[in-house]
């Protein structure tokens, strides 16, 4: 199979320098980082991609079976590596996707080589001794929502997500984004992302890791990055003065100077 095709692989920047993967999160795809890419392309080569279900990866690859776990999303991340024969890359995870890098990491140790986690959460439902941001009942009801009516459900919920109420434009952006993608592979990926529970996973950690926070962010409560970052061994926790689930939109300049921060400290 043609991996570069099925994952809508795109690669830019400096082909001499440090690899970087950004991976979007549920309801996404690699537009989202369009504001981050100019801050990384000069000293990195840079590698975007679609999970199949998303964006403009290839449909007909989609399988519930596999994509009924996050271990099926970490093996489009690892099979794009190999394809691409990465080493020692650096892997940007938004939202889901931070828990996906972690799962990729531990999958194929030789292809990632440090970890950026950008409002990661490692479990969405609260839990004795751990608050998630939702109690069962919450995800229950989200994910009745979004399958009885998909397009309903993003357009109440995106500007929810997204935060920044007086940027409407930013909500509008997303809500298009869930529009864009098919309802029953959206149902799957959301079905995956709101159930999981990836606590244990961030114990195995051993690479460099950056977590990223906001202040505000409905979907991942500043206890959940201070819960990962107590979690994970060695890491850096940088909250960012913005709100929202989504700040390399909201707030990309606070976001990429982080990130570069990071990679300059990986050197």
């Amino acid at each position: 199979m043609d991996i570069a095709r099925r994952n809508n692989v795109t690669v830019t920047g400096n082909p001499r320098g440090r690899t970087v993967v950004l991976a979007h999160g549920f309801g996404c795809d690699q537009n989202m980082w369009r504001l981050t890419v100019p801050a990384l392309e000069r000293d990195y080569r840079v590698v975007l991609f679609d999970y199949v279900g998303s964006g403009r990866a290839d449909p007909s690859a989609f399988s519930e079976e596999r994509y009924g776990s996050l271990d099926g999303y970490a093996l489009d991340v690892v099979e794009v590596c190999e394809a691409l024969d990465l080493q020692d890359a650096v892997f940007v995870g938004h939202s889901v996707s931070a828990m996906i890098g972690v799962l990729a990491a531990a999958r194929a140790p030789e292809r990632i080589g440090a970890l950026v986690m950008v409002a990661p959460s490692p479990r969405y439902i609260d839990d004795e001794g751990y608050r998630g941001g939702f109690g069962s009942e919450d995800i229950d009801e989200l994910l009745e929502s979004l399958e009885s009516n998909y397009l309903g459900w993003s357009a109440v919920m995106a500007p929810v997500i997204m935060g920044n109420a007086e940027r409407p434009e930013l909500g509008e952006e997303l809500k298009n984004s869930f529009c864009a993608t098919d309802p029953d592979m959206a149902r799957v990926f959301a079905r995956t992302t709101f159930l999981s529970d990836s606590r244990d996973d961030l114990k195995g950690v051993r690479v460099p890791t950056l977590v990223l926070e906001c202040t505000q962010d409905v979907i991942a409560p500043r206890e959940v990055g201070a819960f990962v970052h107590r979690t994970i061994p060695g890491s850096r926790l940088v909250t960012l003065d913005a709100t929202g689930h989504c700040p390399h939109l909201s707030a990309p300049e606070a976001t990429n100077e982080a990130i570069t921060e990071f990679l300059v400290s990986l050197r």
